[in-house]
């Protein structure tokens, strides 16, 4: 009788634990497949070589797949780099230069040769094309940012696919670094985009090198998802300057600021745009935010650091407060107003980045008094704030 009672009260548990936990639920790309208005950004790699240019084959197959979609009736507005590739050859360099002045030249010389060929691709399903220039600083200044709006949202109402890119010939900052994926996620934002996809020469995110038998990452639902992994640089054609690392940090931009968004290779873009299960795919982690929020966050060029102390790190990070005279310890750097700064703690712990209203030579007089007290001994125009809570983002 015992022994009985002993093997029913083991029954359950064995059978509990032969049921298989339920896998993942898999993303609902219809997001993409479905959606009304998509940015696609395509990489210099994936378009151009250092031996051949521009590649024909790569730019029409891409067309091919957005005049389609365009012609279903979505809109689209594709992010090309490609311009300072496609320049190399015609200029007789056997490889990308690393002088600015070089870059730009090459940039001026292969925007005409890619525009050239993307009017003629998309021509041939009856699409019309537009080329626009954007730098980082269009996302700067509210006047300059909703005339940008204004302009793409009326091309697409035309019917138009704007072909946008970094304006490298006048670019200091991003022609460097190569923030086309970056500037794509911001352009996404700025035209109220559903969906953002990604294209590269890599069909997915990989926890490892794909070389040594790494697994795909089909789904990442945010930020941790992806805590351990090792993402490369530049692509395998040696033209490009951004990379699978520029890809994912511009498709968590995106995420989490309410855009879904899929990285994939550029082989794969009428797979995506048809939801097919492919590349990687980052749902949305956080709600829409101003646009000039994110280019403070991911493009700005910060020029200082204010040191703030404990209460005033608590004001800004956990009250969300505007920063004031008296809680900045110290001042470092050099840089004037309405330059972007970094705020940290103590610990050197960055806590936010924001607009400045004063310059480093005229803030050491203020730390740690109160504005009342500065508007008395100063004057006027000395009692704002440092930095105003609608000028800060926390990081």
């Amino acid at each position: 009788m015992t022994s009985k009672t002993v093997v029913e009260h083991r029954s359950q548990p064995l059978e509990a634990h032969n049921i298989k936990a339920e896998a993942p639920k898999a993303p609902d790309r219809t997001a993409l497949s479905g959606a009304r208005r998509i940015v696609v950004k395509v990489g210099s790699s994936s378009l151009t070589s250092i031996k051949g240019g521009i590649s024909e084959e790569a730019l029409t197959n891409l067309a091919d797949a957005l005049a389609h979609k365009r012609n279903a009736g979505t809109e689209i507005i594709l992010v090309s780099s490609g311009a300072i590739a496609a320049g190399l050859a015609p200029l007789g360099l056997e490889k990308r230069p690393r002088d600015l002045a070089t870059q730009q030249a090459a940039a001026s010389v292969g925007q005409g040769l890619l525009m050239a060929r993307y009017t003629h691709a998309f021509g041939a399903h009856g699409v019309t094309v537009s080329q626009v220039l954007l730098t980082a600083d269009d996302f700067m200044r509210r006047s300059q940012h909703t005339n940008a709006f204004r302009a793409l949202d009326r091309l697409l109402n035309l019917g138009v696919v704007p072909v946008v890119n970094e304006n490298d010939t006048v670019a200091t900052h991003e022609i460097r670094f190569g923030d086309n994926d970056r500037l794509a996620a911001l352009v996404a934002h700025l035209v109220r985009a559903d969906a953002l996809l990604l294209l590269s020469d890599v069909d997915s995110l990989y926890d490892g090198p794909p070389s040594h038998g790494a697994k795909r990452i089909p789904h990442v639902s945010g930020p941790h998802d992806l805590d351990g992994i090792s993402i490369g640089s530049t692509g395998k054609a040696g033209v490009g300057t951004g990379g699978m690392a520029t890809k994912v940090e511009a498709a968590g931009i995106a995420a989490g600021s309410g855009i879904h968004a899929l990285v994939t290779s550029t082989p794969n873009a009428a797979a995506a745009l048809a939801g097919e299960d492919v590349g990687t795919w980052f749902s949305v982690n956080g709600a829409r935010k101003p646009i000039r929020l994110l280019w403070l966050a991911h493009l700005a060029s910060v020029q200082g650091t204010l040191v703030l102390d404990d209460g005033a790190v608590k004001a800004v990070r956990d009250r969300h407060t505007s920063l004031l005279p008296a809680g900045i310890a110290a001042v470092k750097g050099h840089f004037e107003a309405g330059d972007a700064v970094e705020m940290v703690s103590a610990d050197n712990t960055v806590i936010a980045r924001g607009l400045v209203n004063y310059s480093a030579a005229e803030l050491p007089q203020m730390l740690g008094r109160s504005t009342g007290e500065l508007g008395r001994s100063l004057g006027r125009g000395y009692d704002r704030e440092v930095v105003h809570v609608d000028d800060l983002v926390l990081v």
